[in-house]
């Protein structure tokens, strides 16, 4: 058994799910600016380790900042259409970054080329923007629940893949060299439990919180945050691979992703 990952475990998930369960919007919105920060730094040590890229750090920092601070101020304001107006200033900042890393890459003297800053721009758009969408779904009408269909489906995909991949008697059929240990079956099966998982959930808040969440469309909802997920456990372990590294970092012991 591995005492430090059950450790981890026992620690942090409780401490995420108190903070969504008993935080109020800013405290949302503060910690998952602090997760969008610290996996940008991981992004970035993974190309700095590989030594494939020299990512502008000091854009992806001030992207992922202002983005943050850009939904606290925000959400305090009074305008009517407030996630519509959040995601549209999201990605002006993602386009001024843009202007920002050309400009940089022009005035280096090619000590910046135009891979690491692509790197960059990507970091961003793949990193603060995508995490910085869990806030403003909180911030909706039954945010609070909703919100959970995330972490569940998310959750439920990786469970459920890993416990086919290891007692299901078949034949593994691989999925894609970028993560050789991941099967066909396997990512079957995550979605299948996602679907699962998210049906469950939806009959305990129809039924004890007065909900009326259509279950059709919490099947074709569910199914596609699995695909998402897994498209984006390919994305980091693609990005693992062509750096050349096993792990991106030991900040959460028992929790370093290998090769798979």
């Amino acid at each position: 058994m591995d005492i430090k990952r059950v450790l981890t475990t026992v620690i942090g998930f409780p401490l995420i799910v108190a903070i969504i369960i008993f935080g109020n919007e800013n405290v949302i919105d503060v910690f998952f600016a602090i997760v969008a920060l610290i996996a940008i730094q991981e992004y970035f040590g993974a190309f700095e380790k590989g030594r494939r890229a020299k990512p502008i750090k000091w854009i992806g920092y001030l992207a992922a900042i202002s983005i943050a601070v850009l939904r606290l101020f925000h959400m305090q304001s009074t305008l009517t259409d407030i996630d519509t107006d959040m995601i549209n200033m999201m990605f002006c900042i993602v386009i001024f970054a843009v202007f920002i890393v050309f400009f940089h890459i022009l005035n280096s003297g090619m000590k910046t080329n135009i891979t690491d800053g692509a790197v960059t721009i990507f970091g961003i758009l793949y990193i603060p923007v995508l995490i910085m969408f869990m806030p403003i779904i909180y911030s909706q009408k039954n945010g609070n629940i909703l919100i959970w269909y995330v972490i569940i489906c998310g959750w439920g995909t990786d469970i459920f893949a890993y416990l086919a991949g290891k007692f299901l008697n078949t034949k593994k059929h691989k999925f894609s060299k970028v993560s050789p240990n991941k099967s066909i079956e396997g990512c079957i099966a995550g979605a299948i439990g996602a679907v699962v998982l998210a049906l469950i959930y939806t009959i305990i808040c129809n039924t004890y919180f007065f909900t009326n969440i259509s279950y059709i469309y919490i099947i074709l909802i569910s199914l596609l945050l699995s695909i998402i997920g897994q498209i984006g456990d390919f994305a980091a372990s693609s990005i693992k691979r062509y750096n050349e590294i096993k792990d991106y970092s030991s900040l959460i012991p028992g929790h370093r992703r290998t090769y798979g």
